[in-house]
């Protein structure tokens, strides 16, 4: 736009937002069921890339092929009488009249719980929402079939697979291989009722679902800086939803979409490029499309991208808890300048988890956020830091605060601005050498004394502390530290969507500390703990290499 002023600063440019404009597109948005590779999906997504094209960026729609699972209808029968139930992304089809078994109690379905127990071929009654990691656990178990109870009486839309993306040769045999349903908490507290009684009742699990390789769309836009070789910043969030989804993750695509119109104007302004990516097969296929996108452009990402900011959710009705948003621990002093300087917020901030589509930390690319805003702390069984709305089909437009919608894009407007225009990358990789280095002085032991290694990583923090990096050098140190925090160590595949620990990594050095000294345990994970001391060393050079 001719004549547009430029900002003078991010509080500037964020304070352009226009919630009546974010809420108009939220209004089409809530026309349409983004079910992954659907119909409805490929509309919404035109009109998506219709707004982007007239805001003046390059836009691509792309297909390409992924293993998507769409859940069908599911009941549960107890004694012949049926139980409201769903189904979910990625479990298995029950058998021609249903799957019987007996049906055993087992809690949270902890580790533990699961710990010395024949569950071959039961159907296991499990509190809480349907999660990868409860079906890795029965399927490895060899149960037949997981009965979920929700916390509460609304019950939510799952995918459950731990495979990350699409499966490949080493992963499929990871995939579920049980009939997963999910009941409300008072149906489920009247069978664990019985159960302690001791009596048997006849459950029988009923559930269809379209598992399969299909083709799904994935929106791109983007616009150069004027150095069209300079690196870009990467900003991303799902496109595809359960139901109308116009929280999740409508009221995100709106958040992208704002920023793109305010940004378009000033990119004479910036230093680097900005590319946004709308995925869909987020919520039927374990991020599919994002993990497809950091396959296939695994080069240019690895030389150009600089951050990722993914967006997730904003906006929704009593959200008022704004201080973890999570972040990298190289952005996390970042995320609490952005916050403070937006919204004069205090940020405690916490480590991203390993969810959302974050299929880009084995490449090195460090993330900011994910979801922002929060629901207050709440009773356990009501407890969804997203609202209890969240994946059920009363996410619709009536659980979107405008004002709270504007404040989170001002958030992501600042800070994208930023990454855009700061003179350098405001990236601390001295916070996570720090980190580094008190997960390496945990895992001292005499068996693999680590002294070299701690003194190589303290040097490299040294080094960096205060140091003002080029892009260039910010990028490299990033692709050197970032997969060792967030994955077990391979850059070109992705880990499982199951909980992991800080520099997993380093997780042999940790298990060799916890092994009894001497034993034949302690003996079989030095020869691994060795190696991960060797990829640690690696990474950690090629950091000092480029300073």
């Amino acid at each position: 736009m001719p004549g547009t002023p430029r900002p003078t600063d991010a509080h500037a440019f964020a304070a352009g937002v226009d919630a009546g404009a974010m809420m108009e597109t939220l209004r089409g948005f809530a026309h349409w069921r983004k079910l992954t590779g659907t119909p409805e999906e490929l509309e919404s997504l035109r009109y998506l890339q219709g707004k982007l094209d007239s805001y003046g960026y390059r836009t691509e729609l792309l297909h390409h092929e992924a293993y998507v699972s769409l859940p069908g209808p599911a009941r549960v029968e107890v004694d012949g009488a049926p139980l409201t139930a769903i189904t979910h992304s990625m479990s298995q089809s029950s058998p021609a009249g249903g799957l019987r078994g007996p049906l055993v109690d087992l809690g949270e379905g902890t580790e533990a719980d699961f710990t010395g127990r024949d569950l071959a071929g039961a159907i296991l009654l499990l509190d809480g929402i349907a999660s990868p990691a409860a079906a890795h656990r029965a399927s490895r178990a060899g149960a037949a079939g997981t009965l979920h109870v929700s916390p509460h009486e609304h019950i939510h839309e799952m995918c459950i697979s731990p495979v990350w993306g699409s499966p490949s040769v080493e992963t499929a045999a990871a995939l579920p291989r049980t009939v997963a349903v999910t009941v409300s908490r008072a149906d489920g507290a009247a069978l664990r009722a019985r159960l302690a009684r001791g009596e048997t009742p006849e459950v029988v699990l009923h559930a269809v679902v379209d598992t399969g390789w299909r083709p799904i769309p994935l929106l791109v836009a983007e616009l150069d800086a004027p150095d069209p070789e300079a690196p870009f910043i990467l900003f991303s969030g799902h496109h595809d939803t359960w139901y109308e989804g116009v929280m999740d993750n409508g009221a995100a695509n709106a958040t992208m979409l704002e920023v793109a119109r305010l940004a378009a104007p000033h990119h004479a302004a910036w230093r680097r490029g900005l590319r946004f990516c709308f995925w869909s097969g987020h919520s039927q296929g374990r991020y599919a499309g994002s993990a497809w996108y950091a396959d296939t452009h695994w080069a240019e990402l690895e030389a150009r991208c600089a951050v990722h900011v993914n967006v997730d959710s904003t906006g929704g009705i009593g959200a008022t808890v704004l201080d973890e948003a999570p972040s990298d621990g190289a952005l996390a002093g970042f995320a609490a300048a952005v916050l403070q300087d937006e919204l004069h917020l205090p940020h405690q901030g916490k480590r991203n988890g390993r969810n959302g589509d974050q299929s880009f930390w084995g490449i090195g690319v460090p993330s900011l956020f994910s979801t922002l805003s929060h629901q207050p702390p709440a009773p356990v069984r009501m407890r969804n830091p997203l609202g209890w709305w969240w994946h059920t089909p009363q996410d619709l437009l009536d659980k979107i605060d405008p004002d709270f919608l504007a404040r989170d894009t001002r958030v992501y407007a600042h800070a994208v601005w930023r990454l855009l225009t700061d003179r350098v990358l405001p990236l601390d990789h001295a916070v996570t050498a720090e980190a580094l280095l008190r997960e390496l002085e945990r895992c001292e032991t005499e068996a693999l004394p680590l002294g070299d290694l701690r003194a190589q990583v303290a040097a490299l923090r040294d080094r960096l502390t205060g140091a003002r990096l080029d892009d260039v050098a910010a990028l490299r140190v990033s692709r050197a530290l970032v997969p060792l925090d967030y994955t077990n160590g391979d850059r070109f595949a992705h880990d499982p969507a199951l909980p992991q620990p800080a520099w997993p990594a380093l997780e042999p050095l940790r298990a060799l500390a916890r092994a009894e000294e001497g034993s034949e345990a302690a003996r079989l994970l030095t020869v691994s703990a060795r190696r991960a001391r060797n990829r640690v060393a690696h990474a950690v050079g090629q950091a000092i290499a480029v300073l």
